[in-house]
């Protein structure tokens, strides 16, 4: 009866009360109908390991077998497998537990094996295909000097953002699945430095919505808008907002490289709600700014309200891209299938191809940036045709005149 009701006490309150388990075997312990499961000589406490697994006091020498625990690091586990520690013959717990044997349960990923693969596909090409025109609109802004305006400095910043946090981007891809459990230094600082850039990203889209709003709503000249400002937003303000997620990540979620969340852990907040809060604000901005062009700029033709129109229509497509993006990550699909599988190649498109719209929309459609680099493009041909003029005017036609002086040394000797 003893035997059962210690079996019974570690299957359900083993893992709750290591402590509480403990004084319940130094009871039984003191009971003859126990003698068979006494512990002689050297042996090892309770205790809980770093998973929250609780290990029944047992003889020295011996291996302990326990179920693979519901839920590590947020992630579900299969409970039917077994989980071993080893009580060494000095009476101590082996130092890790080895729980090789238990098994994620990934319903998910087993449901849509091949719509999983295909959409890590479309994240690596997306994510090629934007780096690759990043850099050309990049290499454009900074080679069109005449164009370096206040508007399109900020799209060349917003440009740089995309491509640091599209790099870090594949950097994650490269860390190994044992790295993330190991938890390394290195690990944590790439995560921290993705994140960075990805809160970079929405503050200058912050900062192209305020420049308009500046310019068009608020009727501000903006010869008076001082770029440093701006560079102080985009750049240095995430600064303490990722220093003070790192923070809470290392006291509260120090674990798989900070990379995710556990389920009702809410520190990835620190961020991420800055980010939807200048999205809202980015929405108001835009209301405002089409309220204002369709009502009172409607008639003028200037070149500068041309522009701010374009700049307009490039934002507003943009914005509401980044943020559906974004706040994809909050909304939870329908449990049907269809659902799951939109989800799936949606939020891979829109997050892999967000760099490609950003230069087509900001460079690659730029009025401003065609027409230099067409007028750069002509320019360099008319220099490189008059070198080839200059350089065919002063070439000496040799080979004619050998000819002549053959001939007349032959007129001569005749």
């Amino acid at each position: 009866m003893d035997a059962s009701l210690f079996q019974f006490f570690i299957e359900e309150f083993g893992d709750t009360n290591c402590t509480l388990m403990d004084a319940f075997q130094d009871t039984l312990y003191e009971n003859s109908s126990f003698a068979s499961m006494s512990v002689d000589g050297l042996y090892c406490n309770a205790t809980t390991d770093e998973i929250g697994t609780c290990w029944p006091r047992s003889n020295s020498g011996r291996i302990i077998e326990r179920p693979c625990p519901e839920y590590i690091n947020g992630v579900k586990y299969n409970t039917t497998r077994i989980a071993y520690r080893e009580c060494l013959d000095n009476g101590t717990w082996a130092l890790k537990s080895n729980y090789s044997n238990c098994e994620p349960i990934l319903e998910e990923k087993r449901k849509y094996p091949m719509h999983y693969k295909i959409a890590l596909i479309i994240n690596y090409f997306g994510h090629c295909i934007s780096v690759g025109a990043l850099v050309i609109a990049f290499i454009l802004f900074l080679c069109l000097r005449s164009i370096r305006c206040l508007r399109n400095i900020i799209h060349w910043n917003l440009i740089t953002t995309f491509i640091l946090r599209n790099v870090m981007w594949f950097l994650l891809q490269l860390i190994d699945e044992n790295i993330y459990e190991t938890n390394e230094p290195w690990c944590r600082l790439i995560t921290t430095i993705y994140n960075y850039f990805v809160v970079t990203n929405f503050f200058w889209m912050f900062v192209e919505g305020c420049y308009l709003h500046t310019a068009i709503v608020m009727t501000y000249s903006t010869d008076k808008l001082r770029k440093w400002v701006f560079l102080f937003i985009g750049w240095c303000i995430p600064c303490p907002i990722i220093i003070a997620w790192a923070i809470g990540k290392l006291y509260n979620e120090n674990e798989q490289c900070w990379f995710g969340k556990e389920p009702g852990k809410y520190i990835d907040y620190i961020y991420q709600g800055p980010v939807i809060l200048v999205l809202l604000i980015n929405f108001v901005f835009l209301f405002n700014i089409v309220r204002i062009l369709m009502t009172k700029l409607r008639a003028s033709t200037t070149s500068e309200t041309i522009q701010y129109r374009k700049a307009v229509k490039a934002t507003l497509v943009l914005l509401p891209l980044l943020g559906i993006t974004y706040m994809l990550f909050f909304v939870n699909p329908g449990e049907d299938d269809i659902s799951q599988i939109v989800f799936i190649y949606f939020n891979s498109f829109l997050q892999s191809f967000q760099g490609f719209f950003v230069s087509v929309f900001y460079c690659f459609l730029n009025g401003e940036v065609r027409s230099a680099a067409r007028k750069r493009w002509h320019r360099w041909q008319d220099n490189h045709a008059l070198r080839v003029r200059v350089a065919r005017a002063m070439s000496i036609p040799t080979s004619p005149t050998r000819i002549s002086f053959h001939s007349i040394k032959q007129t001569t000797a005749v």
